[in-house]
């Protein structure tokens, strides 16, 4: 089914003129030099093809992209391209040329062995042209060549690929070997069968092409289909490899230069890094709002088209994507109905794939697709379930994925990234709307057992984002269950009544640290510092030492009396009588208490910022 999505998403790409894709027989190339060639096949130039880019702040070379005949696999056998390739094979030179004269010999008597099959067939004065400056190369001598050393260093040192440019034009360019060319690869001695994308009779790929920019994946690319081992082989299809999955040619093409595509700069929908996973999404669509509009809802910090989001729109579809841009933007939820209503009958199928690597090959995270609309709804259910009482009114609506997967590993960590399976897991959880990992929760309540407030390197404890995940977390897991003992807790903001015993003591801690801050000011380790993580685990070893301690702290405290009451309160909730302590929370109660103690917290910070209506017009008066 991936293949066969993307195959048809190359189909989508292909009649769109704005994008550049190649055609079947062809893949994107960066070119360093071009030969340029006379009539009679003689080397009168080398002229560089470097391109100036933007890098951040400065600008750097690189190789031209160009559209030539497909590139070849290889990892140590010979296999040259066709009218192109580096040094060695175009040329026959290379660093190894002292230790290995045979490294470079061998590869050049290739790279001209396939141009005399294939350009026979050509009656072009380009295609003579080529063959007489292959007849009459000598490797051995080419260094000595005035249109070779004047770049020797930087083909050598460089590296790059090298085409023929012959009176003015590319050869690759010229009509007859292109026709040559095709004719070439639909000739191939490749077996026929069916096809298992297209359902067609087909030469089967033996080798697909490789995946390029996977994250952790090898430098030369990576392979999501491959058999490169008997082991791996059945049904006699032996010494065949692509055989024991037959895809034909062209199918194999469309779904790797679809892939490509999506993995390359050329894409303006940013990949999204999760971990070792590199999400790629699309739409069975050519309005290209809707990838756009996902990039945006999925991770807030992706700039969203100005043509969608601002502009003056044409289409019924754009206005309503632009509505939802709109919205993500400033921190608002979809309104689903309106979206949906607006949608009307173009509700295109949606993709979401997550890639990883595995040495040379390409692992499948997850592959999730559904209509647009209920990806939309996934996500902005994600959302509603992660709200919850900001601290600072500058924190961030909608957290990221990323961000979320952020709060799992230690700050202080070189390596910043999550558990690799955690955020493909995460990922499908919110893209399916189904429970999220257990794995997320316990790497939170770890993260809380062992960080320390750290305002220097920005390491905060008990955060917004880390209290949003553990009710996020706790609200889908109990979401489904016939009783739900803590629905009451999962709220956005404080609960007053709730007599949940850990989410009580949540709130009676963050009341005790108050106290001690009011009488003492700020310390070089507080009761959070010291206790947290055991009053969290363990309320009954804890809180009886706690609250003998807050008696001296209200004792100074300006106002203690007040903190004294509030105290009061909070014990009146628990049942006094049989165990207001508990010897040990679970898991989840440790979520709960956590919670307790952020929106007690956030509520003293509320109150405080906000002045009640009473206060406001004593001050007007």
């Amino acid at each position: 089914m991936i293949l066969q999505a993307l195959s048809r998403y190359y189909d989508i790409l292909a009649r769109d003129q704005g994008t550049k894709i190649p055609p079947f027989g062809y893949s994107a190339v960066g070119v360093s030099f071009a030969l340029q060639l006379s009539q009679t096949g003689e080397l009168q130039d080398t002229l560089p093809l470097f391109e100036q880019v933007q890098r951040g702040k400065r600008m750097v070379e690189r190789p031209r992209t160009m559209y030539l005949p497909a590139q070849v696999k290889r990892s140590v056998n010979i296999a040259p391209n066709f009218l192109w390739d580096n040094p060695v094979y175009v040329l026959g030179i290379s660093n190894r040329d002292d230790s290995k004269p045979e490294y470079s010999r061998k590869r050049f008597e290739a790279f001209r062995a396939l141009h005399r099959e294939i350009l026979e067939e050509a009656d072009c004065a380009a295609a003579r042209a080529i063959l007489s400056f292959l007849e009459k190369h000598d490797p051995q001598a080419a260094r000595e060549h005035p249109a070779i050393a004047a770049h020797l260093e930087d083909m050598l040192s460089r590296g790059g690929n090298l085409v023929f440019l012959f009176d003015g034009e590319y050869a690759h360019d010229d009509p007859v070997i292109r026709e040559v060319w095709q004719a070439h690869i639909s000739g191939k001695n490749e077996p026929r069968m069916q096809c298992l994308v297209t359902g067609e009779l087909a030469p089967i790929a033996r080798l697909h092409p490789s995946l390029k920019r996977i994250r952790g994946a090898q430098a030369t690319g990576a392979s999501l289909v491959s058999f490169n081992e008997r082991a791996y082989e059945s049904y006699n299809r032996t010494k065949a490899q692509g055989l024991n999955a037959p895809v034909s040619e062209k199918a194999a093409f469309a779904y790797t230069t679809a892939l490509n595509y999506l993995l390359s700069d050329a894409n303006p929908n940013p990949k999204i890094l999760l971990g070792d996973t590199t999400v790629v999404y699309w739409a069975e669509t050519d309005n290209p709002a809707f990838a756009q509009t996902f990039a945006g809802i999925i991770d807030p910090s992706f700039a969203l088209d100005e043509a969608v989001a601002e502009h003056e729109v044409r289409h019924r579809v754009e206005a309503a994507l632009a509505v939802v841009a709109r919205s993500i933007r400033h921190g608002k939820l979809v309104d689903l109905d309106a979206l949906l209503e607006a949608l009307g009958p173009e509700n295109p199928r949606f993709y979401v794939l997550g890639l990883a690597p595995n040495a040379a090959r390409a692992s499948v995270r997850f592959f999730i697709t559904d209509p647009f609309a209920r990806v939309v709804a996934n996500v902005m259910s994600h959302y509603g379930d992660l709200q919850i009482i900001k601290e600072f009114p500058d924190q961030p609506s909608f957290l990221s994925v990323r961000q979320l997967l952020s709060e799992t590993v230690s700050k202080k960590s070189r390596d910043g990234d999550a558990s690799p399976l955690l955020g493909g897991a995460t990922m499908r959880a919110i893209l399916t709307n189904m429970p999220y990992p257990a794995a997320l929760y316990y790497a939170i309540i770890n993260r809380i057992r062992a960080d320390m407030d750290d305002p220097q390197q920005r390491i905060r404890k008990i955060s917004y984002a880390r209290a949003a995940i553990i009710k996020a977390y706790l609200l889908r897991k109990y979401r489904h269950r016939r009783e739900d003992p803590i629905q009451e807790v999962l709220t956005m903001a404080l609960n007053e009544k709730s007599t949940i015993p850990a989410y009580v003591l949540g709130r009676l801690f963050a009341v005790l640290e108050k106290v001690q801050q009011e009488a003492i000011g700020e310390l070089g380790a507080s009761i959070k510092d010291r206790y947290f993580t055991s009053a969290c685990a363990s309320p009954a070893r804890v809180f009886p030492l706690l609250l003998r301690l807050s008696q001296h702290h209200i004792s100074k405290a300006e106002y203690g009396y007040a903190s004294d009451h509030r105290i009061q309160e909070l014990l009146d909730l628990l049942d006094l009588e049989k165990d207001p302590f508990p010897a040990h929370l679970t898991l989840d109660e440790q979520g709960i208490f956590v919670l307790g103690y952020y929106h007690q917290r956030a509520d003293f910070y509320r109150k405080r910022e906000e002045p009640s209506a009473e206060t406001e017009a004593q001050q007007g008066a």
